[in-house]
């Protein structure tokens, strides 16, 4: 894969064409419209495009945007694409990376580790340029696209109006050759931080602009620095109020200096003055080329409801966070997983929509609030508001260089973790006894080795919406069906498996786990139990029972 001259330039990947249906005197219907078509958009038009879902992709631009706006992405998110068939060449492109360290001036106060347990598939983070993570994603959907997946992606529709009638909704859509109307079941908002479609429908966000701003600067150079994320706190550069810097491919990388609130913006993107701070903190005798700038500011923002009637919302569309912690494209992809099956169901006509569209609400929600405190406290921390502030984070940071307890309360940007959906509407009460805290309803289901591959790779449905009885070490029916919904029997042993244990079963001789389409967890107990089973099937699926 490579891009035209440099990766920040616009690229071309599905320029306008006209379609039929700009002619037609009557709107053409499509199961869900995604409006923007980018990262998460192109996401979710992936997942629903593999469970038979008719979609059709809305973008104003046509093709990977400018830029490298994201470049860490999280071990949760890789497994996700990792089920809809894109993460590997991810890996293999990107930067990959587990150790951290932080500095204080001129000498370092701790590292840290984001992965030391082994039996992963996938490492804590990869490192890589937003434009070839945008690309792997659309030359999957493509690959689908030839296999004649449902799936229509449209460059120069701008969406310019949103009508939501009730049983359907109409998009007025805007090309250059005029204006025209489709029909959508549902429409899904992934249309960025200055989402139209928010607009369009008149919400807001709530939340906080935080006063600060930071510089990005993506620099081509040779450099000896490891394949790691250093953050200084006051460095002795000089060249920022804080530092970050990241290895990316393409010998590209990554340099966010803290420049503060009253910072003249223009004049900092000002190539010279960029070039200037770059060169203040690498030194003056390497040699590099400026390939992307760009400023932003710490906002923690998001929509009090994350759908209204068949209009739904994702990514930043939804919710932002600042970029430290690499928590937007990372809760993103988290919403797009979230959401896929639920809408699958749905347009099939099995469960009561307003039920699972509200358990998206309140999932990602919950999720979004997660990353809005992570990420609050980051900002606090990094950028001190007070004297007695400042006097208690270099506190923090003098002990944290000799004492393992203060090093939890340095806070450099807490990195994305996968959520778990603590008391959600579809969860039933915990009943495995002795059963590890990290598989509790709600929970992602962590990866495991197995004889044949990993955990992850058995478990979830990519092609539909399908649930899984996962029995470990206790004896269960070849077949399970509630509901209407035929559920996959997946029957292990942890015996010589200790990872498999330690994760799944704890202080339990054994356990059966009901794992949803995305691969949370919604109950478990330590034995078969039929009727708690489709009593809880029913309650993930947003029934009453």
């Amino acid at each position: 894969m490579s891009f035209p001259d440099r990766y920040t330039l616009a690229y071309k990947t599905y320029p306008y064409e006209k379609s039929p249906d700009q002619d037609l005197p009557e709107p053409v219907h499509h199961q869900v419209v995604i409006a923007g078509g980018g990262p998460i958009g192109m996401a979710l038009a992936l997942d629903l495009g593999l469970k038979g879902v008719s979609v059709l992709v809305l973008d104003d631009h046509e093709g990977i945007g400018m830029g490298s706006r994201a470049v860490c992405y999280a071990k949760r998110p890789l497994e996700i694409l990792d089920r809809l068939g894109c993460a590997q060449p991810m890996v293999e492109k990107g930067v990959v990376w587990n150790l951290g360290r932080v500095f204080h001036r001129d000498h370092e106060v701790f590292e840290f580790n984001l992965l030391p347990e082994k039996g992963h598939k996938f490492p804590a983070f990869i490192n890589l340029q937003q434009p070839y993570f945008e690309m792997d994603i659309l030359e999957r959907v493509h690959a689908l696209q030839a296999e004649g997946a449902p799936i229509r992606i449209r460059g120069k529709n701008r969406v310019d109006a949103v009508e939501d009638k009730g049983d359907h909704v109409v998009l007025e859509v805007m090309t250059p050759d005029g204006p025209y109307k489709v029909k959508a079941d549902y429409v899904v908002a992934c249309d960025g931080a200055n989402s139209s479609v928010r607009s369009m429908l008149g919400i807001d966000f709530t939340g906080e602009v935080f006063k600060d701003s930071f510089l990005i600067a993506d620099v081509r150079m040779k450099a000896d620095f490891p394949t790691e994320r250093w953050f200084w706190f006051d460095p002795p550069s000089g060249s920022g109020d804080s530092q970050l810097l990241h290895k990316q491919p393409d010998d590209v990388w990554r340099i966010d200096f803290q420049i503060g609130w009253g910072a003249d913006r223009a004049e900092e993107l000002k190539e010279e003055n960029v070039r200037r701070r770059v060169s203040q903190m690498i030194g003056d005798d390497i040699e590099f080329e400026l390939v992307w700038s760009s400023i932003y500011t710490f906002q923690c923002k998001r929509m009090t409801q994350f759908h209204k009637g068949r209009v739904v919302f994702a990514g930043d569309a939804a919710h932002q966070v600042s970029p430290f912690g690499a928590r937007g494209a990372n809760s993103g992809v988290q919403d797009t997983d979230n959401l896929a099956w639920k809408l699958k169901l749905i347009l099939d006509g099995k469960v009561p929509a307003e039920a699972l569209l509200k358990s998206y609400d309140a999932e990602r929600i919950h999720g979004a609030e997660e990353n809005i405190r992570n990420s609050t406290r980051s900002t606090d921390f990094i950028t001190p508001k007070s004297e007695i502030s400042r006097i208690f984070r270099d506190a923090v940071l003098a002990l944290a260089a000799k004492h393992d307890f203060a090093r939890p309360f340095v806070n450099s940007g807490r990195l994305s973790v996968p959520c778990t959906y603590d008391g959600s509407p579809l969860n039933t009460p915990d009943a495995l006894e002795g059963g590890p805290e990290r598989t509790r309803p709600g929970s992602p289901c962590p990866d495991a080795p197995l004889d044949d591959g990993y955990m992850l790779e058995r478990l979830g449905d990519a092609t539909g919406a399908r649930f899984q009885i996962l029995a470990i070490d206790v004896e269960v029916p070849e077949s399970f069906v509630a509901h209407g919904n035929d559920c996959e029997v997946i029957a292990l042993s942890a015996a010589g498996n200790d990872m498999l244990r330690e994760r799944y079963l704890g202080a339990a001789p054994g356990a059966v786990y009901l794992i949803r389409p995305d691969q949370h967890v919604v109950a478990r107990w330590a034995v078969w139990d039929e009727t708690a089973a489709r009593s809880a099937l029913g309650r993930a699926i947003g029934m009453e029972v």
